[in-house]
């Protein structure tokens, strides 16, 4: 994840911006920042996350988004406007839906690491859904294999919930039986 510009824009400049131009942009505090484009690898395990949560989900109140798709988080303790774009988003509350974006807090979000995105997805977004009160998040990691997750606790900070590397199964603590099986997942099929 780069800098789009290194000057703060307002809100406004920020939607002229992406009016503009094909990039994917997120917009956090101030700052654009952009997404590269994503590999063969990452297309492929998005795709199978994807199918399988559709599929956990189906006849269930919650539905799965994935990117490219704009979520301006928004609760009523935070201040400040947050627009990102998450490779997967599992949306429960359904009341924040508008024509272009949802506006709220996602309950379940997925981010699928990029050798330049790392450090965006491990440390700023990490924070930034924690803070908003996403329920879980999931950092899958292609190089490694591995998935990450992360639930809220009482005292609405992240602890690790599940972590596995190559072999085995991860399991959602939000999503009740819901689990990945990481050979298939990371399978260059």
């Amino acid at each position: 994840m780069t800098l789009y510009q290194k000057n703060q824009v307002t809100l406004n400049e920020f939607l002229q911006i992406r009016e503009n131009t094909e990039e994917l942009l997120e917009y956090i505090d101030g700052f654009i920042y952009m997404s590269p484009s994503p590999s063969i690898r990452h297309q492929r395990i998005s795709r199978k996350l994807l199918v399988q949560l559709d599929r956990f989900l189906e006849g269930k109140p919650c539905e799965v988004f994935s990117a490219p798709i704009d979520i301006e988080l928004k609760n009523d303790e935070m201040d400040g406007t947050k627009i990102v774009i998450p490779d997967l988003s599992v949306i429960c509350d359904k009341e924040g839906f508008t024509d272009a974006k949802y506006v709220g807090v996602p309950s379940l979000i997925i981010e699928i690491l990029s050798p330049s995105n790392q450090s965006h997805d491990l440390i700023t977004k990490l924070n930034i859904y924690m803070t908003y009160g996403v329920k879980e998040y999931w950092i899958v990691n292609p190089i490694l294999q591995s998935i990450t997750v992360y639930t809220l606790n009482d005292e609405d900070m992240y602890e690790q919930h599940d972590m596995k590397t190559e072999i085995g199964q991860i399991h959602s603590s939000f999503l009740e039986e819901f689990c990945i099986e990481l050979k298939e997942l990371f399978s260059e099929k």
